[in-house]
């Protein structure tokens, strides 16, 4: 099979001659935007050799200027593919396009919105700060913030269809919002899953796929229960929040799951490489190559060593 087959043949939960592989990290600062971007990218693809190629997002929705109320989220604009922060995105993903393995199953970075919606203010306040401050707007006057929300949706729903023309076979979705300690169930029903939905569904209309990510600790897993129906394939930080891959398998019903192994601690980070070998056999025997990609639970940290990753995929032939 070759790089693409077996990634479709997973997720179309057909079994694979062996079990796709992929991992992302952030590169360094100064490394990640760019000319310098492109050739970080062309270098982590070529060194790991894995079955996905996820090219990274660092280019943000900007800095719009102090946000301290709800009606301050007038200042953000609507977005479109003329803006220069999409452009710079998408002028990458060009690029790297042209020189990566075409064999390989490439997907591009997409910001859920409850992150996309912070990103224009993290700088100034700090990424706690933020969070709450996000809440607390909506609640004190929800209308300007989901207001807000529906420009930066928009945008994302453009950029989703652009890297589809870009040759990209989807979208890698980095959501945000489902920590319970920030919104409540409610909140996130009515100020974030329309939104994410909103994109994701823009996505496949595109015609492409759907890596659905739901990040950070403390998740109410449950809340995403519904985005079944427009991922084609689910990946979470397992070991932040204790939800294990089965009964991932059991919440995303018919849908490939991703990863196995901690991102930030354990055997792929700390491990010897015979470890690391016999962990991935050991993952693979238990979950077996129908609807399943080897991962990680998030990016890899930015100092590893890319032998480490060459491992993997080498242990899973």
């Amino acid at each position: 099979m070759t790089k693409k087959e077996r990634v479709w043949a997973a997720i179309r939960g057909e079994e694979a001659d062996r079990v796709p592989v992929g991992f992302s990290l952030h590169f360094e600062k100064g490394s990640a935007e760019g000319e310098a971007g492109v050739k970080s990218h062309l270098e982590f693809f070529r060194e790991t050799d894995t079955d996905i190629i996820k090219i990274m997002n660092e280019n943000l929705v900007p800095d719009v200027g102090e946000i301290r109320s709800p009606e301050d989220w007038e200042k953000i604009p609507s977005y479109s593919m003329k803006d220069s922060f999409m452009q710079r995105q998408t002028d990458m993903v060009k690029r790297i396009m042209e020189s990566a393995d075409p064999d390989a199953f490439a997907i591009g970075t997409l910001h859920g919105i409850c992150a996309s919606a912070i990103h224009p203010i993290e700088a100034r306040y700090g990424y706690g700060h933020v969070r709450e401050l996000l809440c607390a707007h909506i609640r004190e006057n929800k209308t300007p913030v989901m207001e807000a929300f529906k420009r930066i949706a928009d945008g994302m729903c453009q950029l989703a269809a652009e890297y589809k023309k870009l040759g990209l076979e989807g979208i890698y979705y980095a959501a945000l919002g489902g920590e319970e300690r920030y919104f409540t169930d409610e909140e996130f029903k009515e100020c974030i899953e329309p939104f994410d939905r909103q994109i994701l569904q823009a996505s496949r209309e595109a015609g492409g796929v759907n890596f659905l990510h739901m990040c950070k600790d403390g998740l109410n897993m449950k809340r995403y229960k519904s985005y079944n129906d427009l991922a084609e394939v689910v990946n979470w930080g397992v070991y932040e929040t204790g939800f294990t891959l089965e009964e991932g398998r059991e919440l995303f019903p018919g849908t490939c799951i991703m990863g196995g192994l901690a991102n930030r601690s354990g055997v792929l980070v700390d491990g010897t490489m015979e470890e690391l070998q016999e962990a991935v056999r050991g993952i693979v025997h238990t979950y077996g190559k129908k609807g399943f990609i080897l991962g990680a639970d998030c990016t890899l940290p930015t100092e590893i060593d890319y032998a480490r990753i060459k491992a993997v995929a080498e242990a899973v032939k």
